[in-house]
């Protein structure tokens, strides 16, 4: 069967069907889903079937992936599957999380924001498999930042035209409540981004920003802050953003050059949410293998 398409707005993000996912996939499956990437910025495939390896495999055909951070004190939940990026609720032992500084931690993924833009390396795609859901809540909301970037007055598209921001990691999970001053944030890696995206294959432009951006280089810190929280809240008007319900083997694809991000409230403390994540690095592989996530923390740590 042929690729469906099925928008959910009319601008932004769509459920794609008509392939089974059970079955291996021809490159005119993998060329229209891209096609289809292209177009809406976040796709969502239903009931894949899909377990690590088969994740993985198929997230391969979207570019390189990057291998999960290797944190000292923290074994990898998958560690036969090192590119498996834990978005989950739960310990490396399978127990839901109480511990408070991870909880915390974990809290800054539910503010606005870009995967890795706190990384020179950008991400490009990241495919978030579903493999237990909560009751209740526990969605992913997505925004449009190709429209809110068309919508823009011109004197701000002008304006955020050249600038660029300062990303870290580490001051979404200030704003999130962990305990880190931006003393510290200062003392640890940082990443400059274009606060404007260009994207060949259409012809688009997005809005580059999110929670890890803290600063805007060649703007007073009142200012560069102002501006940033004006984009952030612009982009996230009802007319630019939905959520993603899942059930189990569900699995959602998102353009992060295109797009932000949030997850959504549910009872974390109570509730089991197994989520995992494939990260494709945006550009070619590296002529050698590298691991640019746990050279992160490694250096974050170091700090200390």
């Amino acid at each position: 069967m042929a690729l469906t398409t099925t928008p959910i707005t009319p601008r932004f993000g769509a459920e794609l069907s008509g392939i089974d996912m059970s079955q291996p996939l021809s490159e005119a499956d993998f060329a229209a889903i891209k096609d289809a990437m292209n177009i809406w910025g976040v796709c969502v495939i239903r009931g894949t079937g899909f377990d690590n390896a088969a994740h993985v495999a198929f997230s391969r055909h979207f570019g390189h992936l990057e291998t999960a951070p290797a944190v000292k004190n923290r074994p990898r939940r998958h560690p036969h599957t090192p590119e498996i990026f834990d978005a989950s609720n739960l310990t490396p032992a399978g127990e839901i999380l109480v511990d408070e500084n991870m909880v915390l931690h974990k809290k800054g993924d539910r503010l606005w924001h870009t995967d890795s833009s706190f990384m020179d390396l950008r991400s490009a795609y990241s495919l978030l498999l579903a493999y237990e859901v909560p009751k209740e809540g526990g969605l992913t909301y997505f925004a449009d930042m190709r429209s809110a970037y068309e919508d823009l007055p011109a004197d701000v598209r002008e304006k955020i035209g050249t600038l660029e921001a300062e990303h870290s990691l580490w001051y979404s999970r200030l704003l999130a409540g962990f305990p880190i001053t931006e003393e510290e944030i200062d003392g640890r890696p940082k990443a400059r981004q274009p606060m404007v995206m260009h994207q060949e294959a259409t012809g688009r432009t997005a809005i580059y920003i999110g929670s890890h951006a803290m600063d805007v280089a060649g703007l007073p810190k009142e200012e560069g802050r102002a501006l940033i929280k004006y984009l952030i809240d612009f982009a996230t008007q009802p007319q630019y953003i939905f959520g993603v319900s899942y059930q189990p083997g569900d699995i959602v694809i998102w353009d992060n050059l295109a797009t932000m991000h949030r997850g959504g409230d549910f009872d974390i403390f109570n509730e089991r949410r197994d989520m995992r994540r494939t990260t494709v690095r945006e550009g070619d592989a590296p002529e050698h293998a590298d691991d640019p996530f746990t050279a992160y923390f490694a250096a974050s740590a170091a700090t200390n």
